[in-house]
């Protein structure tokens, strides 16, 4: 997702429509209980290879952060919350076994919390977020959906978000007879 050629000047997201956006992370509560988090921490990689292997998984990007020494999360960005939903609830795909393994590993250490699990998703209309880079390369949702000059969203935060995409016509559908 991160390139290193940068785009000079400002630009924001190509997005159309709405935007899912997905936070999942982990918090060592216990640095020593390896056996604890490591396959945690081992799990998404797995799981972002086999995401990026099927272009219909609707996974679009996804950026890798560190909150502190203990805290990691991923900011990901989904075609739709749909597609994030199949995905999570598949029962042959990497993410099922992993959260089943988490919760087996949770219960045989007496809950004693070695390591967190977290996520938030966050379904957002079309109309309400908006970004701006300057001077970078794509990055976040602009890595994710395309990087475009600002001035064609809006040279501002309230243009950029009041800007709609253009509505496609269904395919067939055109002008009318008596509209022509």
């Amino acid at each position: 997702m991160h390139g290193t050629s940068v785009t000079a000047g400002r630009t924001t997201a190509d997005t159309e429509g709405d935007v899912a956006v997905l936070l999942i992370g982990m918090r060592i509560n216990r640095f020593r209980a390896v056996r604890h988090w490591l396959p945690v921490f081992l799990a998404m990689p797995r799981m972002l290879r086999e995401l990026a292997a099927d272009p219909d998984s609707g996974l679009l990007g996804h950026v890798l952060l560190m909150g502190s020494p203990r805290v990691l999360y991923l900011v990901q960005y989904w075609e739709s919350g749909e597609k994030l939903r199949a995905y999570a609830h598949a029962p042959g795909l990497t993410h099922h076994p992993a959260w089943t393994d988490f919760n087996r590993r949770r219960r045989q250490a007496a809950g004693r919390g070695h390591v967190g699990l977290w996520h938030e998703t966050y379904l957002v209309p079309e109309g309400s977020h908006e970004s701006v880079y300057v001077d970078m390369p794509p990055f976040g949702l602009a890595a994710a959906h395309g990087q475009v000059p600002v001035e064609r969203r809006g040279r501002s935060a309230a243009e950029r978000l009041a800007h709609r995409a253009p509505r496609r016509t269904a395919p067939g559908a055109g002008a009318s007879p008596a509209e022509s």
